[in-house]
């Protein structure tokens, strides 16, 4: 245990995922602000990777703070932030019809895209409380003359505090089937998404760790990647689990709480 602890703590750079690693909804998880404390005491560089779109990096910062995590928004990349990103290099002020949240939308307009609900590039769908028969019937039609169907995060379901909710990828099925057509998702586990982090971090994967509670994002983006994985039993992967994936993550812990060291002084709780 001591030394595949040592091992984790030696990591240089760390990708975090936040839904089922830091907190469930607004409840924050066993030793997360110790945890992040940690961070910045080592000194080391840490991005919260996360696949939700539905909140920009400065909301998720004022979400922490409000949890009691003081963490600025730099230290945050979104999937709505690396679908705009992509989708920018594929078609520069393209438009786009979008099922989401402000967090996404405002990473669009970022981007440069322009919002059209008759003719877009794109139909781009993530998570939130808009979405409706009515937004399904305009998408599948859209997607039916000729747009593309974009997702932002492959999940099909998070963690909240009251159990397990829908995401993106409950919310894209619906279309894809009606239109006939597979969308392309572009956070984790696309390597997109991980490359977007290691150069945020200006990390080499081999010095990096990413810690996630979820076996077909955040541990199947890290094996993909080539960085070293940590799952954590705090979220919607439970011990169970992890032998009918054809991959395993590299550490298992029951959530990071086990990380830190105390601080100079300090007591281990």
């Amino acid at each position: 245990m001591t030394d595949f602890i040592d091992n984790i703590r030696a990591k240089k750079a760390f990708i975090i995922d936040m839904d089922g690693v830091i907190y469930h909804g607004n409840q924050l998880l066993k030793g997360a602000a110790e945890f992040v404390a940690w961070l910045g005491r080592e000194g080391k560089p840490f991005l919260f990777l996360t696949n939700s779109s539905e909140r920009s990096p400065l909301e998720l910062s004022q979400k922490l703070a409000r949890l009691g995590i003081e963490v600025d928004p730099e230290h945050f990349y979104t999937s709505a932030l690396a679908t705009a990103a992509f989708l920018a290099t594929q078609r520069p002020g393209g438009s786009v019809y979008v099922i989401g949240e402000p967090g996404l939308i405002q990473a669009l307009y970022d981007a440069g895209f322009t919002m059209n609900n008759v003719n877009p590039d794109y139909v781009v769908v993530g998570e939130g409380r808009g979405y409706s028969l009515e937004s399904l019937e305009r998408a599948v039609k859209l997607v039916h003359g000729g747009a593309r169907l974009i997702g932002t995060n492959p999940d099909l379901t998070g963690p909240v505090e009251g159990g397990i909710v829908p995401s993106c990828g409950s919310l894209v099925a619906p279309i894809e089937l009606a239109a006939e057509v597979k969308a392309y998702f572009v956070g984790k586990p696309n390597p997109l998404m991980m490359r977007h982090g290691l150069r945020r971090l200006n990390a080499h994967r081999e010095d990096t760790a990413i810690i996630g509670d979820r076996m077909d994002t955040d541990i199947v983006a890290g094996v993909e990647s080539d960085i070293d994985t940590i799952l954590v039993l705090s979220g919607v992967t439970a011990l169970r689990d992890i032998p009918r994936f054809p991959y395993q993550p590299r550490y298992i812990l029951e959530g990071v709480f086990e990380i830190p060291t105390p601080p100079a002084g300090g007591v281990s709780a």
